[in-house]
């Protein structure tokens, strides 16, 4: 299976060319949105000064000789130390899909930079969800020692010449232990309380909001490169982190969750879920199911990039055997969503449910039951057949679904309804006759004698 890889549309290194447009920014959308259309359709490389803006020459070998200082600066915490290592990283971590660079930064090669960069998320993630909502009940003392507090409707019970009655002796046992309570010292951890010294301003939070985009950017970066895959797919926390983004999509950064997937995404042929229930040291406890449910929570998304991705990822999750048992529970409610983004118009969600919907029925029987038996399944693989998919392979993938549905015995009586219609696709569809022609054989063919029937109706 392929990555997602990133195409470059702007030429030559040296910043002899105008740099490729971001994503989700359309070419020319700044500020000399006039000069940049004027050299796209100049078709001029050498772009105007002004289109450049400033640039940062990293050296070849800035990564081994600054391998230290970049860790110990994400490290820190502080400001102008976390801007300069993650601009480094930013461009160490880019690499064209055909560029061959000798300064690529392998991530295996600097020890603590990936937990390093998850701690840069992870900071976010503490103060991203207001504290109030997340603080402990802790003792009231408010009016222990008093029989009316005077806040509320409670002052009516006096009158301005009555007198407040003492406490009885039976509780001078009790005021001594709640002024005990009283005068303890707040803890250390206090200091760091929404109400605290060290919280910071709504400036401080988009600063460090922006620190956390950057640095899952930098990992989304990393996961592309092939030899960054293991050690990232074996590291519990980075797939701990990325998971709680997805679990979170819907108060979390968006940039944050779409790179998180698209990380996760890249490591799902290497992914193996049991990792969250090994030995290795975790740090959220995210759960083998809560993984699974982060990823249906995706796939239900109304985003066409994340349930297109999240389908992708199932695709490429069930490829692992021992995956299957987190997977197969929840399989009905996978094809189920599957089968709706096949009706999207979009083509790559058509793409992206066939390919899922491809590999899980080629896993065992009981999904192709299942699949089988799901309302407007067949209708709408012959419709992405029919109409027909602008790339060739999705249409072969659908109609192997089909070949792998009719195979089994239990589904003859609910696909012999599309008989008339498989007929039709193997005269008109020349492309995937064959597997037309394989599906009719097994619809009509009796178990007594196949080929003899076969032959007999369909000339074969």
């Amino acid at each position: 299976m392929q990555k997602r890889e990133q195409s470059k549309q702007g030429g030559a290194s040296g910043g002899s060319a105008t740099p490729a447009p971001k994503r989700g920014r359309p070419f020319g959308s700044g500020s000399n949105s006039a000069l940049a259309a004027a050299a796209a359709t100049s078709g001029d490389s050498a772009a105007p000064s002004t289109l450049l803006g400033p640039s940062l020459q990293v050296h070849s070998a800035f990564a081994e000789q600054n391998n230290k200082r970049i860790v110990l600066a994400l490290q820190s915490g502080l400001k102008s130390e976390l801007t300069w290592a993650l601009n480094a990283l930013t461009l160490l971590s880019f690499k064209e899909k055909d560029e061959i660079r000798k300064d690529a930064t392998p991530l295996a090669k600097i020890p603590g930079l990936l937990d390093a960069l998850l701690q840069v998320i992870d900071d976010w993630r503490d103060i991203n969800l207001p504290r109030v909502l997340m603080k402990k009940p802790r003792v009231r003392l408010l009016g222990t020692n008093s029989t009316v507090t005077g806040f509320g409707n409670e002052y009516e019970t006096l009158s301005s010449g009555d007198s407040i009655p003492q406490p009885k002796s039976g509780s001078a046992n009790k005021d001594a232990s709640a002024r005990k309570i009283a005068t303890k010292p707040f803890p250390s951890g206090w200091w760091f309380e929404e109400d605290g010294i060290f919280n910071l301003d709504e400036e401080g939070r988009s600063e460090k909001q922006q620190c956390a985009v950057a640095a899952s950017n930098i990992i989304r970066n990393f996961s592309f490169m092939p030899e960054n895959e293991v050690a990232m797919g074996q590291n519990r926390h980075c797939l701990e982190t990325m998971f709680q983004c997805l679990e979170d999509y819907v108060i979390e950064d968006e940039e944050l969750v779409t790179n998180a997937l698209e990380t996760i995404m890249n490591l799902g042929p290497l992914l193996d879920l049991r990792i969250f229930s090994s030995s290795k040291p975790s740090y959220i406890k995210i759960t083998e199911k809560r993984a699974v449910q982060a990823i249906m929570g995706m796939l239900g998304s109304a985003v066409r990039t994340w349930h297109c991705a999240a389908a992708e990822l199932l695709g490429r999750l069930i490829l692992n055997p021992d995956n299957e048992p987190f997977l197969l529970p929840v399989a009905p409610q996978i094809y189920k969503r599957l089968v709706d983004i096949m009706s999207f118009p979009a083509g790559d969600a058509q793409a992206a449910a066939i390919g899922a919907l491809y590999n899980l029925a080629e896993i065992n029987m009981d999904c192709r039951l299942k699949l089988a038996s799901e309302r407007w399944a067949v209708d709408r693989l012959m419709k992405v057949i029919k109409t027909p998919h602008p790339v060739p392979e999705v249409c072969r993938k659908a109609a192997l679904i089909l070949e792998n549905l009719v195979s089994e015995p239990q589904n003859k009586p609910l696909l012999l309804a599309y008989e008339n219609a498989f007929a039709e696709m193997l005269f008109t569809e020349t492309r995937y006759s064959d597997t037309f022609a394989r599906i009719l054989y097994e619809l009509t063919s009796r178990p007594s004698n196949k080929v003899a029937s076969a032959r007999g109706i369909w000339g074969m």
